[in-house]
């Protein structure tokens, strides 16, 4: 909900002006329509039972993450010419980036398990508190600014620096958590 607003704020304070409309029709778009759909889905499945449930996110489980390597090699053909011709640019890009997902994911983490949250809690805490939501961020870039834009090209950086590391993320959390449920306390 917070998105169109601190866009336009973050936008406004560079003196990039985007039509409230726009960034709007983004939200809903990009993250309103899937999310009602997705939980449609979701209650259509669970109302046939846990099983029909877990069949069904095992059966796109493989399915997602080819759609996700899809998109990050399409991202790449889009943008790698000028990845590889403008490689500071891009290392200034993927510093910050890299910084704020492990310091981001690390601190969320490990303030659940301070604060007495189960393991199952931390895991998608971990990655929301690390992400940066690229996804919503590409689509606005290369809608309001074409492919070829500074905008794009930041964006699809971000994505593709991002995805790795969340992946990351998700090894070391699923990893250590015989050390997070060491002296865990019962949840709250």
């Amino acid at each position: 909900m917070a998105f169109a607003p601190l866009v336009a704020l973050l936008l406004g304070l560079s003196a990039i002006t985007v039509p409230w409309a726009t960034l709007v029709a983004s939200v809903v778009l990009y993250i309103v329509v899937p999310l009602v759909l997705a939980q449609l889905w979701r209650r259509h499945l669970l109302a046939k039972g846990t099983v029909a449930f877990d069949a069904a996110m095992q059966a796109i489980g493989p399915w997602s993450m080819a759609a996700l390597l899809l998109m990050l090699v399409l991202l790449f053909a889009f943008q790698g010419d000028a990845m590889l011709k403008q490689p500071l640019v891009i290392a200034l890009l993927a510093v910050p980036i890299v910084l704020q997902v492990v310091l981001n994911s690390a601190l969320a983490y490990w303030l659940n398990r301070k604060f007495g949250e189960k393991h199952s809690v931390a895991c998608p805490s971990a990655l929301i508190g690390a992400s940066n939501f690229f996804e919503l961020a590409v689509a606005a870039a290369i809608s309001l600014f074409g492919f070829q834009s500074g905008a794009a090209l930041a964006t699809v950086v971000g994505v593709l620096i991002e995805v790795p590391l969340m992946l990351l993320v998700v090894k070391v959390v699923n990893q250590s958590k015989g050390w997070y449920e060491q002296n865990e306390a019962p949840s709250r």
